[in-house]
């Protein structure tokens, strides 16, 4: 099977408008001229190139991180139809045969209409492991090798496609297994969770959270942030006028201060400033990239709150607004934004300086 159909493309149910407009701007600045096949609410979309070559070709140097609406992406073979519910896995090993790949993702979108399939993804995929195994057709964590990518639409229609080793979420729909801590003060504690083993890799990670550093959360209450960032060892000051959990704020790792998160200003420079102010996106992007252009801080992690509608437009204003800043500054910077998992109506942005 040749995998040059379509690109593929998760994300969020609601999100197919934004998601296919900017993979048709990336695909066009890359010379790549196509059209996307979305569909409202259904969590997933394709563009199609008339010039399967040149497809091919882009995708071999895209990077998920390039895109700010998408969580996963894969280029894509024909659809295997009419799948017998008692034998799928004949049909799926007879269309790859003679391909060798070094990992398997058993997937289907993240929406109303087929999240009840994703019980179908979890029991199938070990005895696709298997069988690809035991035909010398996998080879677990060969980089050398490409992932195997299966979309079930529905329980009969499989879509089989493939990506480069890290290209794409490691993750099935891109949708990282998290599980909220005992004693987090919010839901939102995932939120930050995600962004961090998203955005960041290993190495990062490892340098920049630790006990001793110090950071910020502007807009802290009832400290969901706070709480994940005391949980990695640093000292953080909780900017809000509103009250932080009582275990949370009676932590000698944190520091209530009862501010305005726009007005407030360390006592001296911090390694991570935090935001997740309900706000203009505009405003919260200015603020960010004044601390940073200030040297307040070394990096910041951050949620835009996006409007109902011309949301990419939205997105792409404020990145123009932090870069413009901070060019006046003199200083390199390195800017993701991306839509996670845990993320709502809101994007989330990290930036730091290189």
């Amino acid at each position: 099977m040749e995998f040059d159909r379509q690109l593929i493309l998760y994300c969020r149910a609601g999100y197919e408008g934004e998601c296919a407009a900017q993979v048709q701007a990336v695909a066009a600045e890359a010379g790549v001229h196509g059209f996307c096949r979305a569909v409202p609410d259904t969590g997933y979309l394709g563009f199609n190139a008339p010039d399967a070559a040149a497809l091919a070709g882009w995708f071999e140097h895209l990077e998920l991180d390039e895109l700010v609406f998408a969580r996963q992406l894969f280029l894509a073979g024909e659809p295997l139809e009419q799948l017998a519910p008692e034998d799928r896995l004949t049909p799926i090993l007879r269309a790859l045969a003679g391909q060798v790949f070094g990992g398997v993702l058993v997937e289907t979108p993240d929406a109303e209409a087929t999240r009840p399939l994703m019980r179908l993804c979890r029991k199938f995929r070990v005895p696709l492991e298997r069988a690809l195994e035991h035909r010398g057709m996998l080879r677990p964590g060969d980089p050398e090798r490409p992932l195997l990518h299966l979309l079930f639409t529905d329980s009969t229609t499989v879509i089989p496609g493939r990506s480069r080793p890290g290209q794409g979420s490691p993750w099935p729909m891109g949708i990282p297994r998290l599980k909220l801590g005992r004693g987090a003060p919010s839901r939102s504690a995932l939120k930050l969770e995600e962004a961090l083993v998203t955005l960041l890799d290993a190495d990062e990670r490892e340098a920049t959270l630790r006990p001793g550093l110090e950071a910020v959360d502007l807009g802290a209450a009832p400290g969901g942030w706070t709480w994940q960032l005391v949980r990695d060892g640093l000292m953080v000051t909780a900017v809000d006028n509103g009250p932080l959990a009582p275990e949370l704020a009676a932590s000698p790792q944190v520091e209530h201060r009862r501010e305005d998160g726009f007005a407030f200003r360390p006592d001296r420079p911090v390694e991570w400033l935090v935001c997740d102010m309900v706000e203009q996106p505009s405003r919260v992007a200015e603020l960010m990239a004044d601390w940073l252009a200030r040297g307040d801080c070394r990096r910041a992690l951050f949620n835009l709150k996006l409007p109902m509608r011309r949301r990419q437009q939205a997105v792409a204003d404020c990145r123009e607004r932090i870069e413009a800043r901070l060019a006046r500054a003199g200083i390199g910077i390195r800017l993701s934004i991306r839509q996670l998992y845990h993320d709502r109506d809101e994007v989330t942005a990290y930036l730091r300086r290189v």
